[in-house]
């Protein structure tokens, strides 16, 4: 083991960026650690050591316990943490983004509070789950009909393939075990994408709260994403699974390895930052990276411009002079 007490921290520039991450991992029941770049994970079983800046998201179930330095490297590279509930299925808090740019996030704000400009990203988001269809004058109480439709269909579809029989969408996230197998699935399969989309969401910049058709929760943006996935990700595994398994703890530790390797397969991470990027900025930055390290000063006239900058230097001799003893007397009078 290296003597060396800590490393460096990397510069943000040559970290992976978020598409090129893995998915997530899931710890529950273990102590965590660091050792240099790695974070250590320790259990009955022994210990195993995780490269922190390869990782997307670290979902930390109960009884897991992390220490300060883990947290420190962690932070350092940009790995989101998702502290969660039992099995996945509840969201308590989360930590640091990637990015510390806040492009996106004014984007993101200036959009959803017009109500023309959200029914527009809210019109793209079921674009994308309509393809082959124009919904371009459809109203919102129109597409969360279609929407509806086609969940329903996606469901009586997984279940017949699956011979698993569906009575709707029933579950007590206070209570995993008290619904039946295919619920406990889809609970388990549904907060591993939560997680996953969360993780995307902070990493860019993006406030999980304000959402375009979701409203009202602190993570409405996240539903508003992970809904893109469900019908092609989430939704089929639960049924699978439900097919196969019948312990509650196995529905819930089977389910997430089936999510983490679907996810990982179909570049749902990539997919999800292009998503984002898209539905705020357009075809304007379909193939910029994330900026990392960003600071402008605000301009009512053109928007912004660079900080770090002595703006004063074009003021008169005589102006400076004015505002020099205007100062002064402002601090005069608040003393």
């Amino acid at each position: 083991m290296s003597k060396i007490p800590g490393m460096k921290k990397p510069e943000l520039l040559a970290l992976p960026t978020v598409r090129d991450r893995l998915t997530f991992l899931y710890l529950e029941r273990c102590l965590i650690n660091r050792q240099d770049g790695a974070i250590t994970v320790t259990d009955a079983r022994g210990t195993v050591y995780v490269p922190a800046a390869s990782l997307s998201v670290l979902l930390l179930g109960p009884g897991t316990n992390i220490s300060h330095r883990a947290i420190e490297l962690i932070g350092d590279v940009g790995t989101s943490i998702v502290w969660v509930g039992e099995h996945g299925v509840r969201y308590y808090a989360h930590g640091h983004p990637l990015t510390h740019s806040a492009r996106l996030l004014i984007k993101q704000a200036e959009l959803v509070s017009n109500v023309r400009s959200r029914i527009a990203v809210a019109r793209q988001m079921y674009q994308l789950r309509f393809p082959d269809e124009d919904v371009s004058t459809l109203s919102m109480q129109q597409l969360r009909g279609r929407e509806g439709a086609r969940i329903r269909a996606v469901y009586r579809h997984a279940s017949k393939q699956t011979g698993v029989p569906w009575h709707g969408r029933e579950y007590d996230p206070d209570n995993f075990t008290g619904s039946d197998p295919v619920n406990m699935a889809l609970s388990a399969a549904h907060a591993c994408l939560y997680g996953v989309v969360h993780s995307v969401i902070v990493a860019l910049g993006c406030s999980p709260g304000l959402g375009f058709i979701h409203t009202g929760h602190e993570r409405s943006f996240v539903y508003d994403i992970a809904d893109l996935y469900k019908a092609e990700v989430t939704i089929p595994i639960a049924f699978e699974v439900a097919a196969t398994q019948s312990e509650a703890e196995d529905i819930g530790a089977v389910t997430r390895r089936r999510v983490r390797d679907a996810i990982s397969d179909g570049r749902i991470l990539e997919r999800a930052v292009k998503d984002i990027r898209q539905l705020l900025l357009g075809d304007v930055a379909a193939e910029e990276e994330i900026e990392t390290e960003v600071i402008y000063l605000w301009d009512d006239k053109i928007g912004q411009v660079a900080h770090a900058v002595s703006y004063g230097k074009g003021i008169e001799e005589t102006e400076l002079e004015a505002l020099v003893d205007g100062y002064g007397t402002i601090l005069e009078s608040e003393t």
